[in-house]
């Protein structure tokens, strides 16, 4: 029988599974017990290891000395869940017992992070479960290109990996490959197509359900579940019925026997992703229904075979009038959805952007995680890099999440974002058949980052970045390890400086998203906008004298964020229109914090580019050189940020800059 391991085609990057990092495991001892689909993927990737490092793998126990034990045998007493397991070392053996093949596996994938630390010394008896059950990965890719966004939308890693020339890859080996990248960091969904689906997309729904199938069986080995996105209208566009009104007899019953193909093909489906009345994607809106309608009708449709909708808050007015300042675009989701708490089915769940607004390199986390107490909602990350330099600029987003997920909307003694968010975590792929799967190479640690956190949303991202080191460059030289440090840790708070300042947003190139433009939203529909003037900047979101966002929140941040006083220096132009004299905390005006971080910034992107030159020796040519190239076009782009933004507010303000620097 052939293995399940997947063989990567020539040329494509091993990512953070390299067959050195599975030295330590593969030169030892192991027995393992269990049979079943998943258990033959635990057993091949042991018996690949041990053939790689001359160790030994055994399905029976044949004697007592062993370095390594993986066995499914129940939970043992503990907590740990079909997912979850438990990690001890004893006598000179380490053991690895789960409750459920899953559970196995991503022991397995923990014994190769710790590598040779797996058999070292003793360890007491830990429980390791994730989170939450859903940890998804959703693709905007495209069956058919897009004339304007192409195979992949906001994909920044080449085209579809599982989409080309407008059907679904013959090859799947490729698939199989990034299944288990997944698997290793935690992961165990993935969403096959985008959430904006266009006509040809909607057919994978029915008649090419079979192409989905596909994709579903070269990921399955490594646990991962599949998802589609499915458009709200398909009764009309592929049912020809003449309506899509969710309340209708004939609507939800073509919904029910669509699922029901849908789960004859795939029988572990996963369930739909949903895009509903935003950006011009039809809804429940057009029939006077709500989203809890719409939501509940597909959740009835999915609940004979366990499976869940996802719907995606996501909602807003894009057709605003620039001039009318009471619309605010970041009330949107908590207006829309608040009132419908309760409302939604057990297997219906939110999918909430982090921020209120669009991805942007800084916002305010949303409210709506505190003010849906009796809805499942999960957190939704955007991996791919829309918004914060799209996979040219190194920007390690993990402090970034991090922050997210720890925020505790009902104040310091609340539940954390990672605690509300029971219904999982979800990030936008970053991934492509690029050769290193997400363009720039230092991007991988952006997928891995997300998988790791959506299983423990409480880790430390410092400590994930240095397991990714760690997978990715085995055996690396601490000058090695110290650069990589050095370039990335501090990464998405550089691109801040150099880009829209203390959370005003957005400020990019209209359609693309890549580039500055300080004023390239400020006066289209979109609803994003700064209000600079000759005599300050920022959105006014207080409850007192703007558009009331800030009573969105529970105490303490309505407080907090109502006053320019209490604000967070970080987000007072999200929150205030300032003058630009106004002192932040830090003692700088605000017009000197923008000249004096934007230069900063491109420094330290200098300085970046300067470390990664010096580490040329250290790392393999092809990985040297795409990483390098992608350092040229960073500050090239810092610095047109930088003399752009800088230009814009001394042009606005009149003000020079303190310290005399060239400002055009």
């Amino acid at each position: 029988m052939p293995s399940t391991v997947p063989v990567l085609p020539e040329g494509v990057d091993p990512a953070w599974l390299p067959p050195d990092a599975f030295r330590a495991l593969g030169s030892r001892r192991t027995l393992i017990h269990g049979s079943g689909p998943l258990m033959e993927t635990v057993h091949d990737e042991v018996a690949l290891a041990c053939a790689q490092f001359g160790g030994q793998v055994v399905r029976d126990a044949t004697s007592a000395s062993y370095d390594l034990v993986l066995r499914v045998a129940g939970d043992d007493g503990a907590d740990i869940g079909e997912e979850g397991f438990l990690y001890a070392r004893a006598a000179g053996t380490t053991t690895v017992t789960a409750a459920g093949h899953r559970g196995l596996l991503y022991g397995l994938f923990h014994v190769v992070r710790l590598g040779e630390d797996a058999f070292r010394g003793t360890r007491p008896r830990e429980a390791h479960r994730p989170a939450t059950a859903l940890r998804m990965l959703d693709h905007w890719d495209n069956v058919a290109v897009h004339p304007v966004m192409g195979q992949v939308e906001r994909g920044y890693a080449g085209g579809s990996l599982f989409w080309q020339d407008g059907r679904a890859r013959g090859d799947t080996e490729r698939v199989r490959a990034y299944g288990r990248l997944l698997a290793a960091c935690g992961v165990n969904a993935v969403s096959v197509n985008n959430v904006n689906v266009h006509d040809v997309e909607a057919h994978l729904l029915t008649d090419r359900i079979g192409e989905v199938a596909q994709i579903a069986e070269a990921l399955r080995p490594y646990g991962i579940r599949t998802h589609l996105s499915v458009t709200f209208a398909a009764p009309v566009v592929l049912g020809r019925l003449p309506t899509a009104d969710p309340l209708d007899g004939a609507v939800r019953a073509w919904w029910a026997k669509a699922a029901r193909g849908v789960y004859e093909a795939i029988p572990d489906f996963g369930g739909f992703v949903v895009k509903a009345d935003s950006e011009g994607r039809p809804g429940p809106f057009a029939y006077g229904r709500t989203h809890a309608d719409g939501a509940n009708m597909l959740a009835a449709a999915l609940a004979p075979y366990d499976g869940t909708v996802h719907w995606r808050a996501f909602v807003y007015d894009h057709r605003q009038d620039w001039r009318d300042r009471s619309t605010d675009r970041a009330r949107a989701a908590y207006d829309h959805f608040a009132p419908l708490d309760g409302e939604f089915a057990a297997n219906a769940v939110l999918q909430v952007k982090h921020g209120p607004m669009d991805f942007q390199v800084r916002e305010p986390v949303s409210p709506v995680f505190g003010a849906l107490q009796r809805t499942r909602v999960a957190v939704e990350v955007q991996a791919t890099q829309e918004y914060t330099g799209q996979q040219r600029h190194a920007c390690w987003l993990g402090p970034m999440w991090s922050e997210v997920l720890r925020f505790r909307p009902g104040g310091e003694q609340g539940l954390t974002v990672g605690e509300l968010a029971t219904g999982g975590s979800v990030a936008v792929s970053n991934a492509g058949d690029d050769p290193f799967w997400t363009g720039h190479p230092l991007a991988q640690a952006n997928l891995y980052t997300f998988g790791r956190l959506a299983w423990r949303p409480d880790a430390d991202p410092l400590r994930i970045l240095d397991e990714w080191i760690a997978l990715t460059f085995p055996s690396a030289p601490e000058r090695l390890t110290a650069g990589l440090r050095a370039v990335l840790r501090n990464s998405w708070r550089t691109y801040e400086k150099y880009t829209a300042p203390l959370g005003v947003g957005f400020m990019v190139q209209p359609g693309h998203h890549y580039g500055p433009a300080v004023d390239g939203y400020e006066y289209s529909p979109w609803g994003t906008y700064h209000f600079a003037d000759r005599d300050g900047i920022g959105v006014d979101r207080s409850a007192a004298t703007g558009t009331g966002y800030a009573s969105q929140y529970g105490e303490p941040w309505s407080a907090s964020y109502e006053s320019a006083v209490s604000c967070p220096d970080e987000l007072l132009l999200f929150f205030h229109h300032v003058p630009y004299g106004h002192v932040l905390k830090s003692g700088k005006t605000v017009v000197q914090h923008i000249y004096d971080t934007h230069f900063e910034g491109v420094e330290e992107v200098e300085e970046a580019r300067r470390v990664w030159a010096g580490l040329a020796d250290l790392v393999e040519p092809a990985r040297h050189a795409r990483v390098a190239e992608r350092y040229d076009e960073q500050v090239r782009g810092a610095r047109e940020w930088r003399d752009q933004v800088n230009s814009y507010f001394l042009r606005k303000s009149g003000i020079p800059d303190e310290r005399g620097r060239t400002i055009y």
